[in-house]
């Protein structure tokens, strides 16, 4: 769920072209147009790697219990 979240954002902020197809404000010279993607670049690795984070943790921990529930079972037979 959160994963899907933090790939949710950066998709939305750059699909949604009215919230940032504007001139003002400025930031040193700069168009609101030109910053805003140039700082949603940055933004979009850290949440694309924080979910990459979360899913291979998840994957980790599937795994681990499977193999946990998998030994239990070998124990009883």
């Amino acid at each position: 769920m959160v994963a899907g979240l933090c790939l949710l954002v950066p998709i939305v902020t750059s699909l949604w072209v009215s919230s940032y197809a504007r001139v003002e404000p400025r930031l040193f010279g700069f168009p609101f147009f030109y910053w805003y993607q140039l700082l949603l670049i940055p933004i979009s690795v850290t949440l694309t790697a924080i979910a990459y984070v979360l899913v291979v943790g998840e994957e980790r921990a599937r795994k681990r219990a499977r193999q946990r529930s998998d030994d239990a079972e070998e124990g009883t037979q």
